[in-house]
């Protein structure tokens, strides 16, 4: 039995079929208004596998000249983000255990050669809130790690409609996906993995508002 990290959740299956193809249709509404664009990586500018974009009051974005960060807009167009779906909403409800909703969710998608490299999510402002993650389409492999580079991995296998929690103690727990296996879901109508995380930027205001 997979053992994994203190704070580190894995629900397989939790999105039903139908569920993952709402959220599809509303993902393919979002990049018509915020079209996917690839990232690159700060001072080298070296560019990131994926293709990405974003919804919600803020959208995190990366490039050689100023790195990684949030902002409102589109980076190419100006534009402010497309609102984020209220079925990830309802899932952050359910599964986050935070009183205050999302304000960032990252679309990335991964075509089968593409990867992501072993990172930890620390741009934001309050680490009390959870990174929740979606998987959409093809499976990968996922690798999760603890909150030192030198700290030991385990890899497993997400599928479409899986959503892990990295929370607590597991909250800057280092992950990455090092592989995509193609054509393992019909859910998209090409092929590839779509991954969608749910985040929490600034603190919430102290008392009333």
């Amino acid at each position: 039995m997979l053992v994994l990290p203190k704070g580190v959740r894995h629900m397989p299956a939790y999105l039903p079929r139908a569920t993952q193809e709402a959220v599809v249709e509303a993902v393919r509404g979002i990049v018509q208004r915020a079209p996917l664009f690839v990232p690159a990586m700060p001072r080298t500018g070296k560019e990131m596998s994926v293709r990405m974009t974003n919804c919600g009051t803020l959208g995190w974005v990366t490039d050689k000249e100023r790195g990684y960060r949030y902002q409102p807009t589109h980076p190419l167009t100006g534009e402010p983000w497309p609102p984020i779906p209220e079925a990830l909403l309802d899932l952050w409800r359910q599964v986050s255990g935070y009183p205050h909703l999302p304000e960032a969710c990252l679309v990335n998608f991964y075509a089968p050669d593409a990867r992501m490299g072993l990172h930890q999510d620390r741009d934001e402002a309050d680490f009390a809130a959870p990174v929740v993650s979606v998987s959409l389409g093809d499976d990968c492999l996922f690798r999760v790690g603890q909150t030192t580079r030198e700290g030991g991995t385990k890899s497993f296998r997400l599928k479409s409609g899986d959503v892990v929690v990295l929370g607590g103690e597991g909250r800057l727990a280092f992950h990455g996906v090092d592989r995509i296996y193609p054509s393992t879901s019909a859910l998209l109508k090409n092929g590839g993995r779509i991954n969608l995380t749910l985040r929490r930027v600034t603190k919430p205001h102290e008392g009333p508002a």
